[in-house]
């Protein structure tokens, strides 16, 4: 299937009907629209995220939608040790038996500045929370994914981490290295499991850290979270089975 095929891409309405699907940062942005848009199309979704409030409004608009009872795991990803992620591979098993997929939304933006002025701790919190923690969640998870007749992981990636733009340090470094992970997952997998991987690098999008990066920009010129579904639905669900590997772009450039 083409680029332009996938972001057009229609799914059934159960394609991931009984399936369990952990979001990372499913409290806002990308990733809180892509987990209401797993349990339309009947997974259960595991909440992730660092504030339990937020992530209990997304709950409650999943359970109110009339779709499967989610899961909740708080974790604050920058303080979060190697028994923290274990624990939530033991969570999972102990609570809902499987793991299908894992979509990686949580991220931080740090500073936009010189590197010659970064601050030393910011560049730690964004790499603990852009790359380290993809990481070791994933390789916590892997049991689990192993286990599944067919099984999804998904990175975000950005421009930024293709080609180095001055000023956005940490960040670019970080979405750098999940570019790097990914594609190594998934060449390590690619003929021992029916794990596949794949990057997105998501485009302009209308979040709270576009905005935060671009303050001037008029949000209403921004491509909608909502909008770049169908891709991430494809890369969640059966129709994808055999695509891995790969560094998609979300948007036409």
């Amino acid at each position: 299937m083409s680029t332009s095929d996938i972001r057009a891409y229609q799914a059934p309405a159960d394609l991931l009907k009984d399936k369990v699907i952990l979001v990372t940062g499913a409290s806002e942005g990308i990733g809180r629209v892509a987990a209401k848009t797993y349990a339309q199309y009947g997974a259960t979704v595991v909440l992730h995220g660092r504030d339990i409030n937020k992530l209990e409004v997304v709950y409650d608009e999943i359970e109110a939608a009339g779709h499967a009872q989610p899961a909740i795991i708080p974790l604050n990803f920058s303080a979060a040790t190697n028994a923290d992620f274990e624990q939530i591979a033991i969570s999972i098993e102990q609570e809902l038996g499987r793991l299908d997929g894992i979509l990686h939304c949580a991220g931080v933006l740090g500073d936009i500045t010189p590197l010659e002025m970064y601050d030393p701790d910011t560049w730690d919190e964004v790499m603990k929370i852009n790359l380290r923690a993809p990481y070791l969640l994933t390789q916590s998870l892997l049991p689990l994914l192993k286990q599944a007749d067919d099984a999804s992981v998904i990175f975000m990636g950005s421009s930024v981490g293709r080609k180095a733009r001055p000023f956005w340090g940490a960040y670019s470094v970080s979405k750098y290295g999940i570019e790097g992970l990914s594609l190594l997952l998934a060449e390590e997998l690619a003929n021992t499991s029916n794990i596949r991987v794949n990057c997105v690098n998501p485009g302009a999008t209308r979040t709270m850290m576009r905005a935060k990066a671009y303050p001037a920009e008029d949000p209403a010129n921004v491509t909608t979270p909502q909008e770049l579904m169908p891709l991430f639905l494809y890369l969640m669900g059966i129709d994808s089975k055999g695509t891995t590997g790969q560094s998609i772009d979300a948007q036409q450039k």
